[in-house]
């Protein structure tokens, strides 16, 4: 419910704080004073454009702010996390509009853009104004009613994620059958890749280590002769560094005695004697495997040639990048194999929840279409109690393909003066038709749906007398359950009323001295003066104060 509204100014609005009561709230006033005003500032939080010139100030801002409480509103409590919105069960919506024009919205402080303040906006306030059509004419409004009075709000929700599981699984499928088309083209040139891949049979490495070998037998001559000159220097030329060092272990044998520090002397002599000896004969060994094969050179070059041909078409530079390239090309094969059957099995998946998604829709369908005629019944006479004898509401169900609500098209007609022929609500109804309209619906299905604020601009144009006083009556039955805002030129609906207030015009604080609206919460005595003054004019007479006293009891 809406708990407080500040406006600032606004129009003719310098400042004003309104703070909400629950139920059956009327605003009244005499005509120029500013109620529709009022409706023009709630516009602006629920989303509407604003233009510079509804500045009262022009050198100051403009606020509207609205204070809901949503204590137990699930929709209001999704929207926020869903949008990463502070959760709190009190709900802060501002619109601000600077001089300059540029306008801003914010929910709990945090700032938002025009959308989803009228997304967020459309769960906390229903506003009914003249010539607005609203939800009424809406075609999810209209199957909501009727899933309300066949109470199968909860069977809907169900369908919604049948057919959103659905509409999922089409758009996989479609996906695939794409991506088969476009694979089906490209399967032979990703076969050909690696086929030529798998031909080559590289190894971890072949081609580094090719590379490393091909430098050695290109310099095979080279490196034997350095080899050879190596293994003359330590063991066999004429005088080897390995016969030299044995010469001097046996001469440090005879003067190990002479000092203490002699014997490791000749042990680590000793030492460098084997490693020497070893390294002698690693070398030979090297030398014997180092020979001139033009016949393998020639091979690894083939080879190396076919691996820097690949390199350049895989855009690759090592043989690691060439096995990647290959075991993907393997994946891709197996993938295209297990698409076919993968399409197959979603197919039959996707089968079974349209059949799903089907039933669902026609035990829905059916449940709508048993509440049709009672609807209509149950609008007729309640439109008679508002003063409408002769207009009839005809509701239409056409079966068509499945969509996110059913397989029904609804459509609400209606005929005002029983003239036969039934057309779209918002070319034969009148505002205050509509609105009237709106709150017999409302009124009927208000048990079972989750509504918001209700608030009615001048729901009395055209009623006066017993139609007044059952429209009164009907908004005060609607407001035990939820908080209904009605601005009223009508005694009747006043006088049912739990909160009253007045608009009124006076001069304002400013040095100018304009005219401004104010607003006042009345008291019981205020009351029967303000209602009276509604029967009888400014001065009321005698029977007018106790006709408003009446009303009031």
């Amino acid at each position: 419910m809406l708990l407080r509204l500040f406006i600032q100014n606004y129009a003719i609005i310098e400042e004003i704080e309104i703070e909400f009561t629950a139920g059956f709230v009327v605003i009244t006033g005499e005509t120029g004073a500013g109620k529709s005003i009022l409706m023009g500032a709630m516009g602006l939080i629920l989303g509407e454009r604003a233009e510079t010139s509804v500045l009262a100030n022009k050198d100051k801002k403009l606020v509207v702010e609205g204070r809901f409480d949503c204590t137990h509103n699930s929709r209001v409590a999704f929207f926020l996390k869903d949008q990463e919105l502070e959760e709190n069960e009190i709900v802060i919506v501002r619109r601000e509009i600077s001089p300059q024009g540029k306008s801003r919205a914010f929910i709990n402080d945090t700032p938002v853009n025009l959308s989803q303040l009228q997304e967020l906006s459309a769960l906390l306030v229903d506003l009914h104004q003249q010539f607005d059509t609203l939800s009424l004419g809406q075609s999810s409004f209209q199957r909501e009613v009727l899933d309300a009075l066949a109470q199968q709000l909860d069977k809907v929700e169900l369908y919604k994620l049948a057919y959103q599981e659905w509409v999922l699984a089409k758009t996989t499928l479609s996906d695939l059958l794409t991506k088969r088309s476009r694979v089906e083209a490209e399967t032979a040139y990703i076969q050909f890749q690696y086929q030529e891949l798998e031909d080559a049979g590289f190894c971890e490495n072949e081609l580094e280590e090719l590379e490393q070998e091909v430098r050695l037998l290109s310099n095979a001559e080279s490196v034997q002769q350095f080899l050879g000159r190596t293994t003359a220097s330590l063991s066999a030329g004429e005088e080897p560094m390995v016969g030299r060092l044995k010469s001097l272990l046996n001469e440090w044998g005879s003067f190990t005695s002479f000092h203490s520090d002699f014997p490791g002397l000749a042990e680590r002599l000793r030492t460098v004697y084997i490693e020497l000896q070893e390294l002698a004969r690693d070398i030979e060994r090297v030398a014997d495997t180092v020979l001139l094969d033009p016949q393998r050179l020639e091979e690894i070059h083939g080879r190396l040639s076919l691996g820097y041909k690949l390199y350049k078409k895989h855009q690759v530079n090592s043989t690691a990048g060439l096995l990647a390239i290959q075991s993907n090309l393997a994946t891709d094969l197996k993938g295209i194999e297990h698409l076919g059957q993968a399409i197959q099995e979603l197919q039959q998946q996707l089968e079974l929840l349209e059949q799903k998604a089907m039933a669902l829709a026609g035990v829905i369908s059916k449940g709508r279409k048993k509440q049709v005629s009672s609807l209509e019944s149950n609008v007729q006479q309640l439109l008679q109690r508002v003063g409408m004898p002769t207009a009839q509401l005809k509701v239409t169900i056409e079966t068509g393909s499945l969509g996110s609500e059913g397989m029904d098209h609804i459509d609400f007609l209606f005929d005002a003066n029983r003239s036969g022929q039934f057309n779209a609500l918002r070319k034969v109804a009148s505002g205050g038709e509509l609105s009237r309209l709106m709150l017999c619906i409302k009124s009927l299905v208000a048990e079972s749906m989750q509504l918001p604020t209700l608030i009615f601009d001048e729901i009395d144009t055209g009623i006066a007398g017993e139609a007044a006083r059952q429209v009164g009556l009907l908004l005060k039955e609607l407001a035990q359950h939820r908080q209904v805002i009605c601005i009223t030129h009508q005694p009747q609906i006043a006088g049912k009323a739990r909160t009253h207030f007045f608009v009124f015009k006076q001069a304002g604080l400013s040095s100018t001295g304009a005219v401004q609206t104010s607003l006042r919460l009345l008291s019981q005595e205020e009351r029967v003066l303000a209602i009276a003054q509604m029967i009888g004019g400014e001065a009321p007479t005698p029977a007018a104060l106790t006709n408003a006293r009446e009303l009031l009891n």
